[in-house]
C-alpha cells in the first residue's frame, strides 16, 4: 500500500479540521507537501495519500481516514486529476464521515503528451514544482496518457458541498467540459484560475488555491450552507 503522508497544526493551536487528499495519475501523497504545509500552518490537518487509479486500496484507506475518530472534522475529500473522481465517488456512495468535497482539475476526456515536456507543461507552470516532479523518482511520467477504468462522477448522489478548482488554460482537461459535467447540481461551486494549468493545487498560482481553499473551509465550519463571511472587492 502506498504510504499516507501527514502535516499537522502548529502545537499550541485548536484544529479546524482535517483534509483527506486523493492524488492523481503518477502521482504519490508527498507531491502535495506544499500544499499540505500551507494548511497545516492555518490548523488543518492534512492526509494525502496516492493513486487510486494504480492501487484501488487507497480508497479503503480513505475511508478508514473518515471513519477515524482522533481526526477532528469538518472532514473534507480532495481529489485532483483522477483522484477528484474517485473522491466524487466515495461522496455519492454515502461513505461515512464525508462533510464536503473539493475537486481540483476534474478529467474528462483521454489525452496523450507524447513526451515529458509536454507532459510537464500541462501539468503545471511552477518552475519550483516542474522541477520537483523532474527529480522526484516516485513519480511516474507518463501517467496522464494512461485511461484506466474510472467512475463515474454521480454528483447528483453527493449530498454536501463541493469546491470544484479548475485551470483555465488545463490542456488535459479543458475547463469547458469540466464545468459541463458539474451543471445543473446546486452543491458545486466553482472556481477558475486564470492561467491555470492541470494540476491547478500545485501550479504557479497555488498561494491563491490554498487561500481559495481556506475560505471555503471557515465557511463550511459555520455551516455546510456555506454563509457568507467576506464581501466586497480587493483593490
Amino acid at each position: 500500500m502506498s504510504a499516507s503522508f501527514s502535516w499537522d497544526e502548529p502545537e499550541g493551536l485548536a484544529t479546524r479540521g482535517t483534509l483527506i487528499v486523493l492524488a492523481g495519475r503518477g502521482e504519490h501523497g508527498g507531491v502535495y507537501e506544499r500544499f499540505g504545509r500551507r494548511l497545516a500552518f492555518d490548523a488543518y490537518r492534512v492526509r494525502a495519500l496516492g493513486d487510486a487509479s494504480a492501487d484501488p486500496s487507497l480508497l479503503d484507506e480513505a475511508a478508514k481516514l473518515l471513519a477515524d475518530e482522533s481526526l477532528p472534522g469538518p472532514k473534507v475529500l480532495v481529489g485532483s486529476d483522477t483522484g477528484a473522481l474517485y473522491a466524487a465517488h466515495l461522496a455519492a456512495e454515502q461513505t461515512a464521515g464525508v462533510d464536503a468535497l473539493i475537486l481540483a482539475g476534474l478529467p474528462t476526456a483521454p489525452w496523450t503528451s507524447g513526451s515529458w515536456e509536454e507532459e510537464v507543461e500541462a501539468r503545471t507552470a511552477c518552475p519550483t514544482h516542474r522541477s520537483r516532479l523532474t527529480h522526484d523518482p516516485e513519480f511516474r511520467r507518463g501517467a496522464l496518457d494512461i485511461i484506466p477504468d474510472l467512475p463515474e462522477p454521480r454528483l447528483d448522489e453527493v449530498r454536501v458541498p463541493v469546491l470544484a478548482l479548475h485551470g483555465k488554460d488545463d490542456a488535459v482537461s479543458p475547463v469547458e467540459n469540466a464545468f459541463r459535467a458539474y451543471e445543473g447540481h446546486p452543491t458545486v461551486r466553482t472556481v477558475t484560475f486564470h492561467n491555470g494549468r492541470h494540476d491547478v493545487l500545485n501550479d504557479a498560482l497555488h498561494r491563491t488555491a490554498a487561500a481559495t481553499v481556506v475560505l471555503f473551509l471557515e465557511r463550511l465550519r459555520l455551516s455546510a450552507d456555506l454563509p457568507t463571511i467576506a464581501e466586497g472587492d480587493l483593490a
